[in-house]
């Protein structure tokens, strides 16, 4: 259909606007991805001083990735200079810092600066974003890359606030805080914490982990690469490849597990039962440790270190529901008093809480925390109806239990700059995803997801209503094909203004 607004079958080519908000993994991939695109303005907003998103946020001792180097990295910026296997969360950083640089971002960014709403002028066919500091930006194409793992969860404990010592969650480190000769009690036993407790127990006087459900675990087999092997990667490319490509093999043994293969499945429990059956010698503490539902129904975390640091004398393992925090420590339901210097949040994140707090309101006035209000849900994890032009990095459905979320980043940057090159091609205008395409989308995936492992137990992975709104149910190259192209057919296309559509 032609454009009658602007009396043409033509559309005249502008430059395009974008916003991205947020500059981590996500947000650096579609920053890359939409300059590759040819966009003319592009605007990357963060509220924090640098680059990294959860790797600049989260400086927990012992905080490293758990997805080998070689396949958390972007395949179109392979990094020779990797330290170790599984390298520290300032060496990620940095990287993410350097991809920046490498490909001509950082003159980009607008750091330090929170969006906290955006809205749509359906006249205009543009989005204005608001900051904290009440400044407003026009733009073209919204995309949020605020992540799943941004907003840290904070238990809703009786007496936290009596506690006489410092409470620090993972996420929130206190760089200066010392836990020398001091008695820590830790509450959680999930990623950060199993990182956190083999670090500290080296230096505390004793330290207390409160459990709520024991975590299926894998073997970490952590190195470190020499000189040679930088050296050899940083001469010879193909190394990289090969070496990403191997990785990626593994991860797939991972995906058929979670994913419902037995054969799978069952290969990995029999290695972490024997795992824990290696490590912890006394049957009691290995009972406290062995979890009570199906492996890959929550995260599965890999680690070398958790049991032995669980077999110290001066380590605890407690199982017992939390009843409060009183001035000196925490007390459980039995009645015991955990005496306690210092509190360690390893509580995770609101995963499931998408995008918020910024408030994101659509056509008509719709506000999108109405719209997943029974739990969040895009098509392809990326676009909801009612919402023109507004893309999600890492949203609904995106997450992988498997292998590296970077690989998902990068095919959603990447049918992200496909949309940025379509209404360019049209001279602007609005893409809004239909509504029977992203409701057929759902069902399926709905209908998936309650064959999976995760519907078998209750987890993080679920929004108060149980719908799973953060894993995809299916191989992480199934998505990537799925996202390699993107199909007009799928959207309505609008012209400049109301009221001339064109499908396809």
């Amino acid at each position: 259909m032609s454009r009658a607004s602007r009396g043409s079958d033509e559309p005249a080519r502008r430059a395009l606007r974008a916003v991205v908000v947020g500059a981590g993994f996500g947000g650096v991939a579609a920053a890359v991805r939409l300059k590759e695109a040819g966009v003319g303005e592009l605007t990357v907003f963060d509220s924090a001083g640098a680059v990294g998103g959860v790797w600049l946020a989260n400086r927990y001792p012992g905080c490293a990735c758990d997805i080998p180097a070689p396949l958390y990295s972007f395949s179109f910026a392979p990094n020779p200079h990797w330290s170790s296997r599984y390298p520290p969360a300032a060496e990620i950083q940095a990287y993410i810092e350097g991809v920046v640089d490498r490909f001509d971002v950082r003159r980009h960014l607008r750091l330090q600066t929170e969006v906290v709403r955006a809205t749509w002028d359906e006249v205009t066919a543009t989005w204005s974003v608001e900051t904290a500091d009440d400044d407003a930006v026009r733009c073209d194409l919204l995309v949020t890359a605020v992540g799943q793992l941004s907003k840290p969860a904070v238990p809703l404990i009786t007496g936290l606030e009596t506690f006489d010592g410092p409470v620090v969650h993972s996420a929130h480190w206190l760089p200066d805080l010392d836990v020398s000769g001091r008695r820590v009690a830790v509450i959680g036993s999930g990623a950060s914490a199993i990182q956190i407790v083999p670090v500290i127990a080296e230096q505390a006087e004793h330290v207390t982990v409160l459990q709520r459900s024991a975590p299926w675990t894998l073997p970490k087999p952590a190195r470190r690469y020499g000189r040679a092997a930088r050296s050899l990667r940083q001469r010879v490319p193909g190394v990289m490849r090969v070496g990403r490509g191997a990785t990626w093999q593994v991860t797939q043994v991972m995906g058929l597990a979670v994913t419902g293969n037995p054969v799978a499945s069952g290969a990995l429990e029999l290695v972490s039962t024997l795992q824990r059956r290696i490590q912890l010698r006394d049957p009691e503490l290995r009972r406290l440790a062995t979890p009570d539902y199906r492996m890959g129904c929550k995260r599965v975390l890999f680690t070398s270190t958790w049991f032995p640091a669980l077999a110290r004398p001066d380590v605890d393992l407690v199982t017992e529901a939390i009843d409060s925090v009183e001035e000196g420590g925490v007390r459980t339901v039995d009645g015991r008093l955990h005496r306690a210097d210092v509190i360690v949040l390893g509580t995770g994140f609101a995963a499931t809480d998408l995008v918020a707090p910024l408030e994101v309101v659509g056509r008509d006035g719709v506000r999108l925390a109405d719209t997943w209000e029974g739990g969040a849900h895009a098509y392809l994890g990326m676009t909801v109806p009612a919402f023109p032009n507004l893309f999600l990095v890492y949203g609904p459905n995106t997450n992988t239990g498997n292998t590296s979320v970077v690989y998902f980043h990068e095919a959603q940057a990447g049918y992200i700059a496909q949309a940025a090159g379509l209404l360019t091609a049209r001279g602007g205008g609005a893409l809004e995803v239909r509504e029977d395409v992203e409701a057929a989308y759902d069902a399926e995936l709905l209908a998936r997801l309650d064959r999976s492992v995760w519907a078998t137990c209750s987890s993080w992975y679920r929004a108060p209503s149980g719908r799973i709104v953060t894993n995809w149910p299916g191989t992480a190259s199934e998505y990537a094909r799925r996202t390699a192209r993107l199909d007009p057919a799928d959207y309505l296309v609008t012209a400049c203004g109301p009221g001339t559509v064109a499908v396809g």
